[in-house]
């Protein structure tokens, strides 16, 4: 899977990924569809869109990102490893950890640190109150 997109090294480290979860070329049922969506009528004429399909785990996708077909082969590759990871380490993968990250910056923050950050901004405002107007600017 040569491409002036991907790089040797990337194309490498992604085969060593494979060979670690145990995904075997054989396994892998790929076809080429027509795309669709946005990117006009020269995406939806030419059979770009990748379809994977990993026989053991199950697991079907598609991969569309590129308008280069060897890029998104690589694409769809990666994302196939991205799944199974998820699918094996659970916990321990590094997409679950991501999702867990944002889930924690978005969770509603308790009335006691909501009562704290509020003081903190009404000292805040109190210090800058005292500190008052300059008046004559640069004379």
């Amino acid at each position: 899977m040569g491409d002036a997109y991907v790089s040797a090294s990337k194309q490498r480290a992604l085969a060593e990924q494979l060979k670690k979860l145990g995904v075997k070329e054989a396994d892998l049922t790929e076809r080429f569809i027509l795309g669709s969506g946005s990117g006009g009528q020269k995406v939806n004429k030419t059979a770009s869109c990748v379809q994977l399909r990993h026989a053991p785990s199950g697991i079907e996708l598609k991969c569309q990102r590129s308008r280069s077909r060897e890029m998104n082969r690589f694409l769809a590759r990666r994302e196939l490893c991205d799944r199974l990871d998820e699918k094996l380490r659970g916990e321990e993968s590094r997409r679950q950890q991501a999702r867990e990250k944002i889930r924690r910056q978005k969770r509603r923050r308790s009335r006691r640190q909501q009562a704290k950050m509020v003081d903190q901004k009404r000292i805040h405002g109190a210090q800058k109150q005292l500190r008052g107007r300059v008046d004559g600017h640069g004379e």
